[in-house]
């Protein structure tokens, strides 16, 4: 079934009033992970997607040890009514097992990390015990079992270790290196093709005519790419001109699994365009109830050996990064198998600035978020057009405000969105 009818077929959906949850929703409805598992070092495999689970090989820790420096020690053989003395035959080191045995009113210093003698159920810190000579007077009021870590506490043999889909942390590589996994399977990077489309574009390092702009969308679109850890494809800036944009998207959908536009899908931009991208795959365009970022383009290019994901981005520079954050990182994600998706949540903050805003739409507005006497505050960070980059280099969140949502007073409270993790 084609994209179109998919679509057509679902309830609520109007290609040109579609909310931002319904745009979420129909993107990831289609996409499944692409590529072929590749084997990779352990240090090289940070921010990269895990391919097949992992199964713990041997218990981790592999046998019961002390979590504290103490005495080790049998809970039994302390009294209940009072101190316990005790006499000091040995000491256990982390990796220096105690090699004797404990006997009735018998001890062993033990440190953290190192393996229990045999018979042994409990741990008592050092800071708890009076040393004197060659025995310990241990207090009462002790638990059995007390600081004592239990083999396979972390992880068990047989078990799985992370599953499939997991997108590998530094703490993750220390629990890969805990089991002794040198390499692991990981999904090949994902590739993504990228580039501007328009006659007034100019790029760096050239000097601008009359009516041309330097293209910033390549460069912010380069570093949100790079971020995610896709292998990327800079095809430039595309003229608008219907034979070199139609050798440029042919050659993205060749070489890539993604391509990604930037300009040509609002209203009033070259007809051509629109139809370049229709004539070479199937691709839906939608109107969607947002600020900014309403006009997206969503669908395959490419014949069928060599298909790719389109994703036709606004071509104001803040509408670009908006559409990418709330649409494609997420989408990306899937393709390259990360499940579940990492999600960057929505934070309560009070807003200290009016904000105008009538309902029937999403709006990304730019904040900077603060403390301020101990509760967390955000404000706008100025003029909000969809072309002023400088709200998104100077703002830290988006100020996120629902389709529902009418105008914010002073004192409000709002939903943000941190750069941090997203961006």
């Amino acid at each position: 079934m084609s994209l179109t009818a998919r679509f057509s077929c679902l309830n609520e959906y109007d290609p040109d009033a579609l909310s931002v949850d319904q745009a979420r929703t129909f993107i990831r409805s289609q996409l499944t992970p692409v590529g072929t598992p590749e084997r990779l070092a352990l240090r090289s495999a940070l921010g990269r997607v895990l391919a097949s689970d992992v199964i713990a090989p041997f218990n981790v820790p592999a046998h019961d040890n002390s979590a504290m420096d103490g005495y080790a020690l049998r809970h039994a053989e302390l009294s209940c009514n009072g101190a316990s003395r005790l006499l000091v035959v040995g000491t256990a080191l982390a990796g220096q097992a105690f090699a004797g045995s404990v006997g009735a009113g018998e001890c062993v210093r033990i440190m953290t990390g190192a393996p229990l003698p045999a018979a042994v159920d409990t741990v008592v810190i050092q800071e708890m015990v009076q040393a004197d000579g060659a025995s310990v007077v241990v207090p009462a009021g002790q638990r059995r079992g007390q600081h004592i870590r239990l083999a396979g506490e972390d992880l068990a043999a047989g078990q799985p270790a992370l599953v499939a889909g997991r997108l590998i942390r530094p703490a993750d590589l220390g629990l890969l290196a805990s089991l002794g996994c040198a390499e692991v399977s990981v999904h090949r990077r994902l590739r993504v093709a990228f580039f501007s489309t328009g006659d007034e574009l100019c790029s760096i390092g050239t000097s601008l005519a009359d009516g041309e702009v330097y293209d910033s969308n390549r460069y912010t679109i380069f570093g949100m790419l790079g971020r995610l850890g896709c292998e990327v494809l800079d095809l430039g800036v595309v003229r608008d001109h219907p034979a070199t944009l139609e050798a440029a998207f042919r050659e993205a959908a060749a070489a890539a699994d993604v391509v990604i536009t930037s300009g040509g899908v609002s209203v009033g931009e070259a007809d051509f365009v629109k139809g370049l991208m229709a004539q070479l795959g199937e691709v839906l365009f939608w109107k969607i109830s947002m600020k900014p970022g309403r006009p997206m383009a969503f669908g395959r290019i490419g014949d069928g050996a060599h298909s790719a994901w389109l994703f036709g981005l606004p071509g104001n520079p803040v509408a670009v990064m908006v559409t990418f954050y709330q649409f494609v990182r997420d989408a990306l994600y899937v393709l390259m198998g990360a499940d579940p998706l990492p999600v960057v949540p929505l934070l309560p903050a009070v807003c200290t600035a009016a904000i105008r805003k009538a309902p029937g739409r999403t709006e990304f507005q730019r904040g900077i978020l603060s403390q301020v006497d101990g509760r967390w505050c955000v404000r706008p960070t100025g003029a909000q057009g969809s072309g002023v980059l400088r709200s998104m280099s100077d703002a830290n969140c988006f100020v996120v405000l629902e389709h529902d949502r009418g105008q914010v007073a002073v004192g409000d409270q709002v939903q943000v969105q941190l750069f941090d993790g997203l961006v």
